[in-house]
């Protein structure tokens, strides 16, 4: 018998290292970090709805990619606090399957303007007006749309069959037609 521990550590691991392979290949497109970004990793955060596993592989996988990317130390730490609260979400809204693809969608919105101004100085001034916070919510919100939203509930729809397969003894969450 599989020790659930033992699956558990796995699953996390495997999903960290996703998330890192897919980071560094969508940077060498330098589309995983700066005002606008299309961080196809971040769709893993709906994973949550699958394994709890995913919380700790998701946190993982997003500094160990900040990590390699170069990135400053305030992306390192707060980009990855912004992935977790966002996993943590996903989680806390399994129930809800489309609703659950929100959750990193605000975090990111919320904390990543503020890397992005504070730890790389991005800045945007239209008549003299500072708009970097919400110029970057804007941009930041938007990729994160393409990519939890869109991205995140079609990976949904393509596990959602192999559940049992790719996730085996987690809770197993019945589906509800009712709920959206």
């Amino acid at each position: 018998m599989r020790s659930k521990k033992v699956i558990f550590i796995t699953q996390a691991a495997m999903i960290a290292a996703i998330y890192v392979v897919l980071t560094l290949f969508v940077g060498a497109f330098n589309l995983a970090s700066g005002a606008i970004q299309i961080r196809i990793s971040e769709a893993l955060t709906i994973l949550p709805y699958f394994s709890p596993a995913a919380i700790p592989g998701l946190f993982a996988g997003c500094l160990f990619s900040n990590f390699f990317m170069g990135s400053p130390m305030p992306d390192i730490v707060f980009g990855s606090l912004a992935t977790l609260l966002g996993a943590l979400g996903s989680y806390a809204l399994r129930n809800h399957k489309y609703l659950l693809t929100l959750s990193p969608v605000i975090s990111n919105m919320l904390i990543i303007p503020f890397v992005l101004r504070y730890a790389y100085g991005l800045k945007v001034v239209i008549a003299g007006m500072d708009l970097s916070i919400p110029f970057h919510m804007a941009t930041v919100g938007a990729g994160e749309v393409i990519c939890c939203c869109i991205l995140g509930t079609g990976l949904i729809k393509a596990l959602e069959p192999f559940r049992q397969q790719l996730f085996p003894m987690t809770e197993a969450i019945p589906p509800d037609r009712s709920r959206a």
